[in-house]
């Protein structure tokens, strides 16, 4: 049984050897999302399954030399599941790969909580390390039953056999008329235009708008569809007024470059300010980077303060922001994965909407 404290409130006792092993941990993972990538296509592969259990036990080491015990206790049982995979006892199955790579997630998570000096008990350790301890133990036959239980524990959803990694083709709405449907082709068309900047951004127009549609359809359509869909479209057009130099940076940002990026809403903002009708767009990408205790860009706005298309819209950005996160890592994130890491962002969403947005992903999961 794990230690349910050293899980729920960990103490660290050395903030630097933390660190040190948070940078171990970042290189690490990428190596394990990209051998689990290749363990998928390749499901007997001697060799990637020694490279896994290797990684795993080296994280367990980091953890014990740098003692971040909450490490060690989620990296133990995927240590003994990879053992047993090792020796034939079970087989690889997608479901085991979803669980492993759903505690990897976690581990970064907390590791990055603590470092920041925040709680941790909202990442649902306790029941995903009993989980993991369950899975490690079970039969082939009771393994992927055991590997859905632990996903649901933490995430919420019950997984199918075969998970979707995509949200599917945009929404149909109800079709504007004269104008304003003019306007939203041309919205639509500076957003496919800014995909172009990038080709991780392939297909994020039509995923945002049909996560921010249908959430707001989940909740009773209390936000007027049409601004919210051109709000979709323009939330992240003033990218493109910055240097890409800031916007397509990979790893941490200077404080410099952080200031410059948080004037990205201002510019889309303003372009559609200076339309007539789509004030209240303006006002959803203005606010989408807003946050309900007020720690988010550009004003620092809290709770009501924020108009509800942006709440929609920050769920849906950062949904489709942590999908590409981990994109260069050569491992598309799983709905399951992408959702829980949204829902396990304490305090970042109103959670008014987190619910409906999770009703979205839900029936994404079951179809």
């Amino acid at each position: 049984m794990a230690n349910i404290q050293a899980l729920t409130h960990p103490e660290i006792h050395d903030q630097e050897a933390l660190r040190e092993f948070a940078d171990e941990l970042a290189d690490r993972a990428v190596h394990i999302e990209r051998d689990m990538a290749r363990l998928g296509k390749e499901p007997d592969n001697r060799v990637l399954i020694a490279d896994l259990f290797r990684s795993l036990h080296n994280i367990k080491g980091d953890a014990a030399l740098c003692k971040v015990e909450i490490a060690g206790l989620i990296a133990h049982p995927i240590e003994s599941l990879l053992t047993r995979l090792r020796s034939d006892v079970i087989r690889y199955t997608p479901l085991l790969g979803e669980v492993v790579m759903l505690a990897v997630d976690r581990l970064e998570l907390a590791t990055e909580a603590l470092l920041a000096g925040k709680p941790v008990s909202h990442l649902k350790l306790a029941a995903l390390v009993e989980g993991l301890e369950r899975v490690s133990l079970a039969s082939q036959g009771d393994l992927d039953s055991a590997a859905a239980q632990v996903i649901e524990s933490v995430t919420g959803f019950r997984p199918q056999a075969n998970l979707r990694t995509s949200v599917g083709k945009p929404s149909v709405q109800g079709e504007p008329k004269g104008s304003m449907a003019d306007d939203l082709l041309f919205f639509r068309s500076l957003a496919l235009q800014f995909e172009t900047r990038s080709p991780l951004f392939n297909g994020r127009t039509g995923r945002i708008q049909h996560l921010v549609l249908d959430t707001n359809r989940a909740a009773g359509s209390p936000v007027d569809a049409v601004q919210l869909e051109a709000a979709a479209y323009m939330h992240d057009v003033g990218m493109m007024f910055l240097p890409e130099a800031v916007w397509l940076k990979g790893g941490n940002m200077s404080d410099e470059e952080r200031g410059i990026l948080h004037t990205h809403p201002g510019f889309g903002a303003a372009l559609l300010d200076r339309m007539k009708n789509w004030k209240l767009a303006a006002e959803m990408v203005r606010q989408h980077h807003e946050m309900p205790d007020g720690a988010g860009y550009p004003a620092g706005l809290r709770g009501d303060g924020i108009c509800p298309g942006a709440k929609i819209l920050a769920i849906a950005d950062a949904f489709e922001a942590v999908t590409l996160k981990h994109s260069t890592r050569g491992h598309k994130r799983s709905v399951l994965r992408a959702v829980a890491e949204v829902n396990a962002c304490d305090n970042q969403f109103a959670p008014e909407w987190i619910e409906p947005f999770n009703s979205v992903i839900r029936r994404m999961v079951e179809q």
